[in-house]
């Protein structure tokens, strides 16, 4: 698995455990309607999940930075990879070249 992958894996499982954390705060805001929890108790609970939720997704922010910055960094490394490619071309032509100029001589 590359790194692109395991990147893309984690945004995805953070994703995830940000949809169950929202629906950790509509079940409490459940709780308060039932008046099984007080203001008070759900005030901090949500607090607490609003907490993970904005760390989550700080984390994905980062996540896909690096993404970005990655492809990027592959692109170029192919990049560098054709030019190289294509000056050994030249090269092998520049002498085709030259040989035949020499047999024709």
């Amino acid at each position: 698995m590359g790194f692109l992958e395991r990147l893309d894996k984690n945004i995805a499982k953070l994703e995830k455990r940000i949809a169950k954390e929202e629906i950790r705060i509509a079940h409490l805001e459940e709780k308060f309607a039932s008046k099984k929890i007080n203001k008070a108790k759900l005030s901090l609970e949500t607090k607490k999940v609003h907490e993970r939720i904005k760390a989550m997704r700080s984390r994905i922010q980062t996540l896909r930075g690096i993404t970005v910055k990655e492809k990027q960094h592959q692109e170029e490394k192919a990049e560098e990879k054709k030019e190289k490619q294509d000056e050994k071309e030249k090269k092998k032509a520049e002498k085709e070249r030259k040989k035949e100029n020499k047999e024709e001589e």
